[in-house]
């Protein structure tokens, strides 16, 4: 059975950092895209970041490039999300996908999801 558990999240000011991490079983690891997509109270889920199986490409929303950074390492099976100089608008929760079939940032062509980590960030 695949499962995508996400850890990490929490309260933090804007500014500060949080780091998420999803480590993930039950599937080879290696062979799948990553991505992290977040969904704010009343707003759709939207993409944030992704990778492909290497980690050498990656994708981000205009709304986090240059805040966000996405990495993964395929000998723990994890896949992180390094959020820098957070804004109240980042606050959602986050989560972490796999995708076997392409490298996207539509939420439809991913094949496993985690449960979700919250990310609340104060002004």
């Amino acid at each position: 059975q695949v499962q995508l558990v996400e850890s990490g999240g929490g309260l933090v000011q804007a500014g500060g950092s949080l780091r998420l991490s999803c480590a993930a079983s039950g599937l080879i690891f290696s062979i799948y895209n990553m991505g992290w997509f977040r969904q704010a109270p009343g707003k759709e889920r939207e993409f944030v970041a992704a990778l492909s199986q290497t980690g050498a490409r990656t994708l981000y929303a205009d709304s986090v490039k240059g805040r966000f950074t996405i990495s993964r390492d395929n000998a723990k099976n994890t896949v992180s999300l390094q959020m820098n100089k957070l804004k109240p608008d980042d606050t959602a929760v986050y989560y972490c996908a796999a995708d076997k079939g392409r490298y996207a940032s539509e939420a439809a062509n991913y094949d496993h999801w985690g449960r979700g980590a919250q990310v609340t960030v104060s002004s």
